[in-house]
């Protein structure tokens, strides 16, 4: 017999705190559609009191998401709490998750309350989130570093309370696997009807170890992990969702569980979360890097060759890697378009907004022979703001670099529907491109990030760059795509400095949570 292990994905909530990670409600609906395709059991799709953006995200996916639960955080107060009822609402299944800090450091230095009082609130906020829903989900912040005796009573509280989730957040990512493994197994078996709860287990990447305590959590009697699409999140991030769900499955010899995930969705969401944030996939991470399925060696080559299994634990295919060649071309119409995008989790609100990813599509077909999935995904990196936020559009560019002389760019912007010219020197194209948009736009924005990546393979394939920018507190990824590396550069910067202009938009994450 096996149980069944809840998939809790905080990627749209702990990964959103990755800096500049920010995501636009429409950005955060498409992630929530791939998720629900590969159906992970629930959905954490943000901190509804943060923000009124993060608010309108959180309800969007509850209206949005039909098959799995959606969740909003809220701290262990009535305000949070109220405000996190109201998002999830319109859900078929919502849940509240609630928390408070249960460490020594975290009572007596951030919270200024006594153990006394922490279990006062901790109960009181059940009593609230109930209100709205019977599935609550109650967090300990700092479990890993609280004591023993402290959490089974603080525990005991909220389970006769109504908390129907228990988790036990390694929030610094301090724990060792057989530390907290042990950790888990007492509660278990300390906490007056922990029979009558689901244990969960949320783990940071601190010391490298997420994925490991957490699976060590499973073994232990942990039947729910929170986890995050290519480990995403605060700091050194999260357990990555892929790398839990893939060690289950192939080494169901050691866990007694399964979970209900569609495997061959993993690489299809992890591509898009790549995109979206910014974030890039390491080409030798386990599971979805580049890397993963490849033989340099020799011996290697010839042993898969002779037999895969040789080499190779897991099928590729059984991850999503598969060619994604999109049999659509220049003489296709819009219909077709529309329908493969929809495959990929985008749906357009307006027939405006499919007649100019159509025109771009079409713009690309001129220019590529072979057209991939990947290609249509970087499509959308141009329309992550809406054209009310549209502030500065790119309308012309112009470089020039050749050895010996200094690198020039000449560019034209329209911005707030008036046009203007500049042109700079630089260290190269690149370079030279920015100083000219920077003469326009005066932002007094620092650079933090330039990354490019090729999308596909070849040499007509587009370049996805990935601008990172920051101002005061804000800190925003802007992303831009074109077979021109230069042109994406440009893209980029200038959908950067949108974001930057965009009040619409939430990019300084709240720092807590568990």
């Amino acid at each position: 017999m096996t149980d069944r292990l809840v998939i809790f994905d905080t990627t749209l909530r702990d990964g959103e705190q990755s800096p500049g990670a920010a995501m636009t409600r429409d950005e955060k609906v498409r992630i929530a559609r791939q998720l629900e395709k590969m159906r992970v059991d629930v959905i954490e799709a943000g901190f509804a009191a943060a923000s009124n953006g993060d608010f309108e995200s959180v309800r969007a996916v509850a209206e949005t998401v039909k098959d799995s639960t959606v969740c909003s955080l809220a701290r262990a107060n009535e305000k949070d709490i109220a405000r996190a009822g109201e998002a999830i609402r319109p859900a078929n299944a919502g849940r509240i998750h609630t928390f408070i800090a249960t460490s020594p450091i975290h009572m007596e230095k951030k919270l200024r309350m006594t153990p006394d009082q922490v279990v006062e609130q901790a109960v009181r906020a059940i009593g609230w989130a109930r209100q709205f829903t019977d599935d609550v989900e109650f967090s300990a912040e700092d479990a890993g570093r609280s004591e023993l005796d402290f959490l089974c009573r603080v525990f005991d509280e909220v389970i006769k309370a109504g908390a129907k989730t228990i988790n036990v957040p390694d929030t610094v990512g301090y724990s060792m696997p057989d530390q907290y493994a042990g950790l888990i197994r007492s509660l278990i078996e300390r906490v007056p009807n922990a029979d009558k709860v689901v244990w969960s287990v949320h783990c940071h990447n601190d010391l490298g170890l997420a994925v490991a305590n957490s699976l060590a959590a499973v073994r232990a009697g942990a039947r729910q992990v929170e986890c995050t699409v290519n480990g995403l999140g605060e700091r050194a991030g999260n357990a990555a969702m892929e790398e839990l769900v893939m060690a289950i499955r192939t080494r169901s010899d050691v866990f007694p569980v399964t979970t209900r995930i569609d495997t061959t969705q993993i690489v299809p969401a992890s591509k898009l979360v790549s995109q979206i944030t910014g974030y890039p996939v390491q080409p030798n991470k386990a599971i979805v890097g580049a890397n993963a399925f490849a033989h340099e060696s020799g011996i290697h080559q010839d042993g898969v060759l002779k037999h895969r299994e040789t080499y190779e634990i897991m099928r590729a295919e059984d991850v999503g890697w598969t060619t994604n060649r999109l049999t659509l071309g220049k003489l296709s119409g819009r219909n077709a378009f529309r329908a493969r995008m929809q495959d990929l989790g985008v749906v357009f609100e307006s027939e405006e907004q499919l007649n100019a990813a159509f025109a771009r599509f079409k713009e690309l077909a001129d220019k590529k022979q072979e057209i991939f999935d990947e290609d249509l995904q970087a499509l959308m990196s141009d329309e992550v703001v809406t054209p009310e936020q549209e502030h500065y559009k790119l309308l012309s560019l112009r470089v020039c670099s050749e050895t010996g002389e200094v690198p020039s760019a000449g560019i034209t912007l329209s911005v707030g529907g008036a046009e203007h010219k500049a042109e700079a020197n630089g260290s190269g194209p690149v370079d030279g491109a920015f100083k000219a948009i920077e003469s326009i736009a005066q932002s007094g924005a620092a650079l933090l990030l330039y990354s490019v990546n090729a999308i596909t393979g070849g040499t007509d394939a587009q370049g996805e760059v990935t601008v990172r920018l920051t101002k005061g507190d804000r800190v925003v990824n802007g992303q831009g795509a074109d077979t021109d590396i230069i042109i994406a550069s440009a893209k980029a910067y200038i959908n950067a400095l949108n974001r930057l202009e965009s009040s619409g938009l939430r990019v300084d994450p709240q720092g807590e949570g568990v």
